[in-house]
């Protein structure tokens, strides 16, 4: 990438600066944040940063981080934060944040090298096998994404089910099935801890994991509804046609290691959260546990370190994201209800659902089973929604339309709906209060103090 190339996003960002930190500048002084239109400069530079990344998509680490310093600096001047104004108040900010930051890196590199071994292992190659003939055959294929995506990373699964469709359609996969397996893998990892970044964002954060696995309700309802007219449409554009004398040969020592690290990182959290509750948000427990069993399983077979720098990169994109995420003044945004969830999950087809739960985490008031399921799913309605309709749009650059993804994609948008109305119905909303205490603002002389201590090196 040449130097020019890598500046693109920049004149949309200096417009913008231009326009919002004039007014902001002289509105400060009043005390109360500085507003534009009855909307807080915070939420707009934000929202400005998530429209960046869906604009520039192949420039998002740049824009994520232009945006991250854009709005640390804006907050620094301009606002201050909860723990106390300028530098002093930021370091205070990102003590806080660093323990959650950090997890979050460890976990999400490390499932990237736990779905390799997965994909390693022989178990893709056998799945073929398992499904049925005419159109139950794609249906049953969306099954399995879906519960791969239950332990496993939901790109991943993604990635294996298109693997896997390239194979038995003989390339031949419709724009309209390939939405599908992007859904079921959405879907798959809605009600799991381990099976998305955005619920594996909640584990971290101390929601239950019980709370979140109430939007496989949902989530089950959907995968009929948008499944079945999905696998009927690739039936009729291609049927399936299997290899029966194909010999492959699963390499049980990796599943165990997938095995392994799950049972890890389950056991760990449950174990910090029950008995060491009181120490949990001091130290990145669950990131390092994940680790631990990733090195510790490397003389029984080796990981794909070759992934590192792509997984690194990737993560510190989103992580930039949640930083932003987590400076927003969320006390001024709209009570959480089940009218927003709804609508949250067609915000996340546009922009990424990482900084959006973000945002809700940091507000609360949400039954944790409808966010998971609004913005896990929510992002299937948009090739671009979320990680893995990216990932799949890789391996089929025809699916890059979002007038193709919608026209032959219609069922997954019905889906969501459908799911979320049928959880609502059987479940009801039951929102969750804080599970967390507010931050309270310090005294300058511990601000300081907690950042040095936060972000010395450990």
């Amino acid at each position: 990438m040449n130097l020019l190339s890598a500046v693109r996003p920049l004149p949309f960002w200096l417009g913008l600066c231009a326009t919002l930190f004039a007014p902001a500048a002289l509105a400060a002084a009043g005390g109360e944040g500085p507003t534009l239109a009855g909307i807080p400069v915070d939420f707009i530079l934000f929202a400005a940063t998530l429209l960046s990344v869906a604009l520039f998509h192949h420039y998002v680490l740049q824009v994520a981080l232009t945006g991250l310093a854009v709005i640390a600096g804006y907050k620094i001047l301009f606002t201050g934060f909860k723990f106390g104004p300028g530098l002093a108040g930021f370091g205070a900010h990102m003590a806080h944040e660093w323990v959650l930051l950090v997890n979050l890196l460890c976990l999400l590199v490390g499932f990237a090298l736990l779905a390799r071994h997965f994909e390693d292992s022989g178990v893709p190659e056998v799945l073929p096998k398992l499904l049925p003939e005419g159109w139950l055959g794609p249906f049953a294929l969306l099954a399995i994404i879906f519960t791969l995506s239950g332990f496993l990373d939901n790109i991943a699964a993604a990635l294996i089910g298109a693997t896997v469709a390239a194979s038995v359609f003989k390339r031949k996969v419709h724009i309209g099935y390939l939405a599908a397996i992007v859904a079921a893998s959405n879907a798959g990892g809605a009600g799991s801890v381990v099976g998305d970044t955005t619920t594996t964002m909640m584990w971290i954060d101390g929601v239950s994991p019980i709370d979140v696995v109430e939007a496989y309700v949902a989530a089950g309802v959907a995968l009929v509804v948008f499944g079945i007219p999905a696998a009927l449409l690739q039936h009729k554009h291609m049927a399936i046609e299997k290899n029966f004398h194909a010999q492959h040969k699963i390499d049980w020592a990796r599943v165990g290691i997938v095995g392994f690290i799950l049972v890890a990182a389950i056991a760990t959290n449950v174990t910090v959260n029950l008995k060491f509750n009181a120490i949990a948000d001091s130290f990145p427990f669950l990131g390092v546990a994940v680790w631990v069993a990733l090195l510790l399983a490397v003389p029984v077979r080796k990981p794909e370190w070759s992934l590192m720098p792509d997984a690194v990169k990737g993560s510190v994109f989103l992580l930039a994201l949640v930083t932003c995420a987590s400076m927003m003044p969320v006390e001024k945004l709209p009570p959480a209800s089940w009218v927003s969830t709804l609508a949250l999950g067609f915000i996340s087809a546009v922009f990424d659902n990482i900084p959006l739960t973000a945002l809700a985490l940091k507000q609360g008031g949400y039954d944790w089973g409808f966010l998971a399921y609004a913005v896990g799913f929510g992002g299937s309605m948009m090739w671009f929604g979320s990680s893995a309709g990216v990932a799949v749009s890789n391996l089929f650059p025809e699916a890059k339309s979002v007038a193709q993804w919608l026209r032959h994609g219609w069922f997954i948008p019905v889906g969501y709906v459908v799911g979320f109305f049928a959880l609502l119905a059987l479940l009801g909303w039951h929102p969750h209060e804080m599970h967390k205490e507010a931050p309270v603002a310090a005294a300058p002389t511990v601000v300081i103090a907690s950042a040095a201590a936060g972000l010395a090196p450990r």
